[in-house]
């Protein structure tokens, strides 16, 4: 079976799928989401890159979050997996592979726009995990509006909360208990560059989630810490069918890119584990791009 080091054609690699219109209630399912996305479950192979390593892992029941969380663990970390209450049925599954692959997965349920949770995350990563040398800022919220002036004062601040505030918030709380060799990535976005005219909200984030990855690289730099991020193009996620894209141009997701085709949340995940790694220790500051080669500045 191919796996993450085998040789191929990148526009063949993976399915160039043409997804059906469909809609699922924030915050989606994987379990529902059709075709089924792939995280690595069946194909990422890892090699001890992260043997011992502490992670917490947002939005990881499904998505790019998942992928990574399936990564982090057959590297060798064990994991601390932030999800929403009510996708609880994608989590379980994502735990079951961590525990297949032998290493600790710790559920942790609840809702990051709430600075107290976020706080929480971190005390049950010390307590459960015995330290925290990985936090990965992933968790996101993304709903299409054709006008600009149908973004509710709710959702443009949900969508902050969720994007913005949990990251800052999950982060501040994190540092303290951070030890030298440990890192931060943040998930940005090609929107953060390349702004869809129906995410003025979720691009906004995006871009200052670039920024204060890179304001922040600057200041832990010196104590060992390092910061980066990591901007996905078009992936096929719960979040795109869940208000994430006008239902109509699902057939087309992704298709526009130089590969010709959406990516998959299982070619996120190498981008995460090489951040995470020893392998990237004279990498601060930046952002890893992974759209299919579109070009960002």
């Amino acid at each position: 079976m191919a796996d993450q080091y085998t040789f191929r054609n990148p526009v063949t690699a993976y399915e160039r799928i043409s997804p059906p219109k469909q809609h699922q209630p924030e915050p989606g399912l994987d379990a529902e989401l059709t075709p089924t996305a792939d995280l690595g479950e069946d194909s990422y192979r890892g090699s001890g890159r992260l043997e011992g390593r502490k992670a917490i892992v947002t939005g990881a029941d499904s998505g790019i979050g998942a992928a990574t969380a399936i990564a982090f663990a057959r590297e060798g970390a064990d994991v601390v997996l932030s999800y929403l209450p009510e996708e609880e049925e994608d989590a379980a599954r994502i735990a079951g592979i961590i525990k297949a692959a032998g290493r600790k997965a710790v559920q942790a349920p609840g809702d990051l726009k709430d600075a107290g949770t976020c706080r929480e995350l971190v005390e049950t990563a010390l307590a459960e995990l015995g330290g925290l040398d990985i936090l990965v800022n992933n968790a996101g919220k993304q709903v299409a509006q054709e006008e600009f002036t149908d973004i509710s004062d709710e959702q443009f601040d949900h969508t902050l909360k969720t994007n913005v505030y949990a990251m800052f918030w999950l982060t501040k709380a994190a540092v303290p208990h951070l030890p030298a060799g440990a890192t931060i990535i943040n998930t940005t976005s090609i929107q953060a560059y390349s702004p869809s005219p129906t995410l003025v909200d979720y691009a906004t984030t995006k871009a200052s989630i670039n920024n204060f990855t890179k304001g922040l690289a600057q200041q832990l730099a010196p104590k060992g810490i390092r910061v980066n991020a990591v901007a996905p193009g078009p992936i096929w996620t719960p979040l795109q069918v869940s208000s994430g894209q006008p239902k109509e141009e699902l057939p087309e997701f992704g298709q526009s890119t130089p590969l010709g085709r959406a990516g998959q949340p299982a070619e996120l995940a190498p981008a995460y584990v090489f951040l995470a790694s020893a392998e990237s220790s004279y990498v601060v500051g930046e952002t890893l791009n992974v759209n299919g080669g579109s070009p960002t500045p």
